[in-house]
């Protein structure tokens, strides 16, 4: 799964591209990606309400 990320003053913030809604955060870029994994699996188990996802709509 991709993800984007970027580091800010001490802190690795980053989220899914597929989720940019779920941003986390972490000191070090390995606590960062176990946290975006940790996101993943809360989004895949139906723990975080109301996500939004993205569709494509083909009109005839």
């Amino acid at each position: 799964m991709k993800y984007t990320y970027w580091q800010d003053k001490d802190m690795w913030l980053g989220y899914l591209n597929e989720y940019p809604d779920y941003m986390t955060q972490g000191e070090t870029i390995e606590e960062l990606k176990d946290n975006l994994l940790d996101v993943y699996k809360e989004l895949a188990n139906n723990y975080i309400p109301a996500v939004r996802h993205e569709a494509e709509l083909i009109a005839a």
